[in-house]
């Protein structure tokens, strides 16, 4: 059996007004387990990220990443260097002048010399197809592109595990084929959240859905895409079993 990476038991979190998002919430991922998260927009999805990363603290409840309990921000500190987080908002993680300015910070808060950041963060922009993008004005890049620059941050960490909060936002079909590609061949532990059920289901070995506070498996319940059209679509209208 795998070795258990996350073990999350019990854990609870409300939003400030007293709405409840995780109720006694338990979660495992093993090594080596590509795991997709879906579920409604405000429930919890987002926030179950910050908690793993302590950016959050939930009311209750306990978390053990890699074997050790994790409980202050001294703890957390020493877990956020094996852990690659991509924010839903690649604003929030875009910081620096220039697109290698930003992937080469992670490096060298890791303690890479400034050779070996860069080096490192070339590499990560050419795994990802942005060769040339270096000088790059990270502010003047498109969405798209913020989105490729804010993973190549994340990968030029050398993580041991990936937490991807909608990773495919803002890029087009080719772009997003080539990330499904990527993520299906990385052999890392990851946590994917994703409304685009094509991609989450290429992309990871199993599904979760989060709603009500509680964790669903993909055996308790069913996704899929519904599309139709018809003549009444802009109207408001309701479908009957």
């Amino acid at each position: 059996m795998n070795k258990l990476v996350i073990n999350i038991s019990n854990i609870c979190y409300s939003y400030p007004g007293g709405k409840k998002v995780l109720d006694n919430l338990d979660l495992e991922l093993f090594k080596g387990q590509k795991l997709g998260l879906v579920g409604p927009n405000g429930g919890g999805k987002t926030t179950l990220f910050y908690i793993i990363m302590g950016l959050l603290k939930p009311s209750s409840g306990s978390i053990e990443i890699f074997g050790q309990p994790v409980v202050n921000e001294k703890d957390f500190k020493k877990i956020r260097q094996k852990i690659g987080f991509l924010f839903q908002d690649s604003d929030d993680q875009l910081f620096s002048p220039t697109v290698l300015e930003d992937v080469a910070f992670g490096p060298l808060n890791l303690g890479k010399s400034k050779n070996e950041a860069i080096k490192t963060a070339q590499k990560t922009l050419e795994f990802l197809g942005l060769s040339g993008f270096e000088d790059r004005v990270t502010y003047k890049l498109s969405g798209g592109e913020k989105r490729l620059v804010s993973l190549a941050t994340v990968l030029a960490m050398e993580p041991e595990i990936l937490l991807l909060d909608e990773p495919t936002t803002g890029l087009d079909d080719t772009t997003r084929t080539r990330i499904m590609d990527l993520l299906t061949k990385l052999p890392i532990t990851m946590i994917i959240i994703s409304h685009e059920i094509n991609f989450i289901e290429k992309t990871t070995d199993s599904i979760i859905n989060l709603k009500n506070g509680k964790l669903l498996t993909d055996k308790e319940f069913y996704i899929h895409e519904h599309i139709h059209t018809h003549p009444y679509g802009s109207y408001p209208h309701r479908h009957v079993k």
